[in-house]
């Protein structure tokens, strides 16, 4: 730990992180792009004429820091002059080619799409396209051309507080605006020439409908093309709950678990290469190419690039043999990949894919060393235990902050299916290999499906072990960082004691308790009143430190399962309490609500400059109310008609009071 803490590609790593983040949230650098390439020149010139140690340190941070922002800057197609926003009009004709084909929703089949030409003119920039769904039309293929006319939308933030921001993820990913089309609504016309991702994803369809034909179910086919393929959109719900509950979700995605297994079987494969003259350097050659075949197979997502760029990185270093090299070819690995595409920063499948494998090199050998097993087969079994147990300890604090939740079971799924994964991907891929040449028997189908069952089986039933899964984990930001702190400085207690040590060690368990003192006291401070927005229903929260009173006219026992009340009380940290509302006038603070549902009553005189919530479409001359109690602002929730919304809007407007829709600004928060 301490040899890369003084390795300097890592601190070039912390100023590329620092420079990717305050370009994207805070638009550090506002000038052209050609003055910071310019400033750039003039930093890197100076490095060759500076002598000085600590003035070539300091202009090395400054300089990587820069290239931190210039990958945002130059990867955001915003920044150019032929965005298509720039171009398109209300009645624009606008040439689309699909980049990625989504996982379907409900209601619609979703493409990730490339906006290539506006009205004749070049243009660049991503949107998400929505389809109505129809059985009757097939999909779009990716590098597939769409004529179509401009409708875009903007894409919708979460209407309630700490769901999750799908805009923001895919704001992320260079997609700022949306299209909603039915299937007359556009014209394929053409492909537009040739990708990597649209020959891969012709190959992927080539190798599905090959294995079509020897009658996987459709939980063995979903997930023989999640482990292979990269392709999890056809997994159901059921099954994503499942491995997810066990622990076991990583098994579904193809990540560095896959390809770093594939590693080890390609080094054992071409081990013998190496009694040959330049033998090592043939090996480490082959081993790269298989791997990247691999990535190619599953689809080059990003996720995979991702795995099979550290994965190469790490099989260069290992032909080298030197110490501390595994380490920093992952930095390396890191530091390339970033540059080439930063928004990779802010994916939580990066973060937890870096984190895992470092957890595995630092604190897998301090775990192995407390027992020494002489039965070879245990010591396998020891090994692969403390691999789970070290992946999770890099993982466990950025996974409850994301998921809030933790499979206690973890360690017997992994322990059980590892060990056979290695032989479920070498078989699935002769699977593959048989079906494409028309050579599989379909014995070999069946015995391959039936172990794909099996696994499916013994992982619903570590979900179904339920006293294991500890659910509903709310732990902030300040939270995560203290838990890396104190797990970094454990393990540092771990392998030397020593008396410094130990006092690192105290000082990080001090730092838990002061975070953990600091965010009761600011919790049980806080106070607010809510309208949440909830689509054909009103619910509204009162909340007193810790405590959220909830009124509603719904099923409490459904209500509180919903996204709306698990999100909020994770996100916050509060005890609900369920109660129907039965008052028409609730009090927060010195502040009167009224609230008037369909009933439309609303006598009440004496609480002029009140805040007026309408529920359930009332039937009301809003004008007379606005007379007659002179609100302060009036509240729209999910629970009315949107023709009802529009006339009072217009009303407001008319009579100079503040109107709120929940369904358009979000949940209404007075604190």
């Amino acid at each position: 730990m301490k040899r890369l803490l003084n390795y300097l590609p890592f601190h070039f790593v912390v100023l590329l992180f620092l420079g990717i983040y305050t370009q994207f949230y805070n638009q550090f650098w506002r000038l052209s792009f050609l003055k910071l390439l310019i400033l750039i020149a003039i930093i890197s010139l100076l490095l060759l004429l500076f002598k000085h140690k600590k003035i070539i340190t300091f202009l090395s941070f400054i300089l990587f820091y820069l290239i931190g922002i210039s990958s945002v800057y130059y990867n955001n197609d915003a920044k150019y002059k032929n965005y298509y926003q720039n171009y398109v009009g209300e009645n624009s004709i606008v040439i689309l080619k699909v980049d990625k084909v989504l996982k379907s929703g409900l209601f619609n089949d979703k493409y990730n799409v490339s906006i290539v030409k506006v009205d004749s003119i070049k243009t660049r920039g991503k949107a998400l396209l929505n389809i109505t769904k129809d059985s009757s039309v097939n999909p779009l293929n990716v590098d597939e051309l769409l004529y179509v006319k401009s409708n875009f939308q903007e894409l919708n933030a979460p209407l309630n507080p700490h769901q999750f921001n799908y805009k923001n993820y895919l704001v992320k990913q260079g997609i700022q605006q949306q299209l909603f089309l039915k299937n007359e609504q556009f014209k394929r016309i053409d492909f537009h020439g040739f990708s990597l991702q649209g020959i891969s994803a012709k190959f992927r369809n080539l190798v599905q409908e090959s294995l079509k034909k020897h009658n996987f179910n459709l939980d063995e086919l979903a997930v023989i093309n999640a482990l292979l393929l990269g392709q999890r959109q056809d997994i159901s719900k059921q099954l994503i709950a499942d491995y997810s509950s066990a622990g076991a979700i990583h098994i579904l995605a193809v990540s560095g678990l896959h390809v770093g297994i594939i590693l080890l079987i390609l080094n054992w494969l071409f081990k013998p290469l190496e009694r040959f003259r330049k033998g090592k350097l043939i090996k480490t050659v082959l081993v790269v190419l298989f791997l990247w075949m691999f990535a190619f197979v599953a689809g080059l997502s990003a996720s995979v690039v991702r795995a099979v760029t550290m994965f190469t990185f790490l099989a260069i270093g290992l032909s080298f043999r030197r110490k501390n090299i595994v380490e920093f070819s992952l930095i390396a690995s890191m530091f390339l990949l970033l540059i080439v595409k930063p928004m990779f920063l802010f994916d939580v499948g990066f973060q937890l894919s870096y984190l895992a494998v470092f957890g595995i090199i630092w604190v897998q050998p301090v775990l192995y060393k407390f027992w020494n097993p002489k039965l070879k087969i245990v010591d396998k079994f020891w090994q692969l235990l403390t691999v789970s147990f070290a992946a999770q300890a890099g993982v466990l604090p950025l996974s409850l902050y994301y998921f809030h939740q933790f499979p206690g079971l973890f360690w017997l799924s992994n322990l059980i299916i590892i060990p056979f994964l290695g032989a479920i991907l070498i078989g699935g891929i002769a699977i593959i290999f048989l079906s494409l040449i028309g050579f599989l028997p379909q014995y070999l189908a069946t015995i391959y499906g039936f172990v794909i069952t099996q696994m499916n089986n013994f992982v619903r039933w570590i979900s179904l072990q339920e006293q294991f899964l500890f659910k509903d984990i709310s732990l902030s930001l300040l939270m995560m960082i203290a838990s890396y702190i104190f797990i970094i400085y454990l393990v540092h207690f771990l392998i030397d004691t020593s008396l410094k040590k130990s006092i690192y060690f105290l000082i990080s368990i001090v730092i838990i308790q002061s975070v953990f003192v600091f965010e009761t006291y600011q919790n049980k401070s806080k106070k607010a009143f809510i309208v949440f927005h909830k689509s054909r229903s009103s619910v509204l929260g009162v909340r007193e430190g810790e405590h959220l009173l909830v009124y509603h006219n719904l099923d409490s026992l459904d209500l509180k399962k919903s996204n709306l009340m698990t999100s909020y009380r994770i996100g916050e940290n509060v005890h609900q309490y369920f109660k129907t509302q039965e008052s028409a006038v609730l009090k927060y603070g010195n502040q009167h609500f009224i609230l008037i549902d369909s009933l439309g009553v609303y006598q009440l005189n004496n609480l002029r400059n009140s805040i007026i919530v309408l529920q359930y479409s009332p039937k009301i001359n809003l004008k007379r109310l606005i007379k007659t109690i002179q609100p302060k602002q009036i509240i729209a929730d999910g629970s009315n008609y949107k023709s009802y919304i529009s006339s009072w809007e217009i009303v407001c407007k008319q009579e100079k009071i503040p109107f709120y829709y929940t369904g358009k600004k979000g949940a209404f928060i007075m604190k």
